[in-house]
């Protein structure tokens, strides 16, 4: 049975594309668009009961979120190398990026496209300047965030940055900026305009 992609291309689903065009599997795009409330059906909301995009459906089996859909197609297809094994070493690595990624990075990047000045830590997480700061030291010497091994951490690590530029922010930094380049520069990578 197919995998469907509840989608919508001007949204964040274009996130979960990305996962399961680097895994190479086949999936199917259900047209979801936001502009016609699509993704506020009753029938959709039996998939997402947030009502937001995006949503994969399984057989039986729904997620929604982008990381939770990035760590489901990784898992599900061990042979594609998208995550560190369960049980090595890097694993714990791995997951505490694919939760920083929504955590931290995606809302200091969003007060920063809104330039929104808060006190952050009230509000539980940190400033972009701050979040840029750990993915720099977290690439290390790249090129990905696990040397050469590319993973679903650096789609949803990756994707922020990409969606930070899409809205016309800059990281001004060589590093980021060269991060980002190489990741748009995979023939499946996530890509505007």
């Amino acid at each position: 049975m197919t995998m469907k992609l509840y989608f919508d291309p001007h949204s964040r689903a274009q996130v979960a594309k990305w996962m399961l065009d680097e895994a190479g599997v086949d999936y199917e795009i259900v047209p979801t668009l936001i502009r016609e409330k699509a993704h506020k059906t009753p029938e959709f909301l039996k998939i997402n009961p947030a009502g937001k995009l995006p949503a994969l459906v399984d057989g039986r089996t729904r997620i929604f979120e982008n990381a939770a859909i990035c760590m489901y197609v990784a898992e599900k297809f061990p042979g594609k190398r998208l995550a560190p094994p369960v049980g090595s070493p890097e694993r714990g690595r791995y997951l505490s990026l694919m939760v920083y990624s929504t955590s931290q990075l995606e809302p200091a990047m969003g007060d920063a496209i809104m330039k929104i000045r808060s006190n952050n830590s009230a509000r539980g997480w940190t400033n972009f300047e701050a979040a840029k700061d750990a993915v720099e030291r977290e690439l290390g010497e790249g090129p990905y965030l696990f040397g050469a091994q590319f993973t679903a951490a650096d789609v949803m690590i990756g994707s922020m940055f990409i969606w930070h530029r899409a809205f016309g922010g800059r990281s001004n930094r060589p590093k980021i900026d060269a991060y980002i380049h190489r990741l748009q520069a995979r023939p499946k990578g996530m890509k505007f305009g």
